[in-house]
């Protein structure tokens, strides 16, 4: 493919942070397959470092649940109007957009406007809600590459040009549990978010369920800091609930996925992370009472934790907004922790979510479906 479209530009835009780090690897393998493309968008640090002019930083954007929108709607909007001004000003070969869909489905629609094609990678999960977007989708996206294994299925029902990718965690560092520390019980992470207001709705719940754990067994906890949240908020909630003598990770999830026996997570894509390591979980997750209540009526699955929804099964307990309660969370926890057979069993079942997820290679198999829509 290397030399037939050579000098062509690609807009790409990642709201949100694992998006830019999925975004980064895409345009990596692009490059490599072809180093005469340039690239701009919206985006965080890793895509910036991966070569792509950011017109917009993707933090300015960055929400969580129906109600937290209105907080950063002059921001979204902004945002759209930039995204729409630099289509049209710099015209791109191909737009790519990563997940955020109430952001990107506009943009599309801006695309297809202008005649520019795109491709759409981290699909939206309307078979989980608002299915409604599968119109639009179709009717606004060029092709699909989608990442968990029943997508593909889901979106050729509806005549959507699809394509099964597999997911891009398998493509960085491999997860491998170190086994040294997965014979005791002693290490525990708290995994609350990778965003401001997930981290204050879950941190403090979190943090007494880890000292209801302490109280029956001595145990080492370990707090994982997203490089999209401050440690200073972390820590002033650490120090409101007073619990200072805890650990704060930040060089990302795989630490604490590498060392903790179990962790304790808001659900989300760290929850494969955990799955492809090994690592037993208890999910938890809180949003505002209004987004909770809206979001009960659309939502049109069993589960809400993507390792569950991936198996078909509940192989990790959900506590969702009521039921995640310090005394709910460290009662599951302790229930693993208790009965180190159950750890083990828990552990090899995850570890079939790997399996499941189409092997390494995700970010290549994407690189050649842009490659090819710009050379159509």
């Amino acid at each position: 493919m290397n030399g037939s479209c050579d000098k062509k530009s690609i807009m790409i835009i990642a709201g949100e942070a694992s998006g830019d780090i999925h975004g980064s690897m895409l345009v990596k393998a692009m490059k490599k397959k072809n180093n005469g493309l340039v690239f701009f968008g919206i985006g965080g640090n890793m895509l910036k470092e991966a070569g792509v002019e950011i017109i917009r930083d993707a933090s300015t954007l960055a929400v969580v649940g129906i109600t937290e929108v209105v907080s950063k709607i002059f921001s979204l909007i902004k945002g759209i109007v930039d995204a729409k001004k630099a289509l049209k000003a710099l015209h791109p070969d191909l737009m790519i957009l990563i997940d955020f869909p109430d952001f990107n489905l506009k943009i599309a629609a801006a695309a297809k406007k202008l005649d520019i094609p795109v491709l759409y990678y981290i699909s939206p999960q309307v078979w989980a809600w608002r299915q409604g977007r599968v119109k639009k989708l179709k009717n606004l996206v060029t092709h699909l590459a989608v990442i968990l294994p029943f997508e593909k299925d889901f979106f050729k029902k509806y005549g959507i040009p699809a394509t099964y990718v597999g997911h891009p965690l398998l493509d960085g560092d491999p997860l491998v549990p170190d086994n040294a520390n997965k014979t005791d019980n002693k290490r525990i992470g708290l995994l609350p978010g990778s965003r401001d207001r997930e981290v204050a709705r879950h941190l403090p719940v979190m943090l007494k369920a880890a000292s209801l754990i302490n109280k029956k067994q001595d145990i080492e906890i370990n707090i994982s800091l997203s490089p999209t949240v401050k440690r200073q908020h972390v820590e002033n909630i650490m120090r409101k609930q007073g619990f200072l003598d805890y650990n704060i990770i930040s060089e990302g999830t795989g630490r604490i996925l590498k060392n903790c026996s179990l962790v304790i997570a808001a659900s989300g894509t760290v929850t494969l992370e955990a799955a492809i390591a090994g690592v037993p979980m208890v999910i938890i997750y809180k949003v505002s009472p209004v987004s909770y209540l809206l979001g009960k009526a659309l939502i049109k699955v069993s589960y809400i934790c993507l390792v569950n929804l991936i198996s078909g099964r509940e192989i990790v307990p959900e506590l969702i907004q009521k039921r995640a309660t310090p005394e709910n969370i460290a009662h599951e926890a302790l229930k693993m922790l208790n009965n180190p057979e159950e750890l083990k069993a828990k552990r090899k079942e995850l570890i079939g979510i790997r399996e499941m997820l189409g092997g390494q290679g995700a970010s290549e198999r994407v690189a050649d479906i842009a490659l090819l829509m710009l050379q159509t």
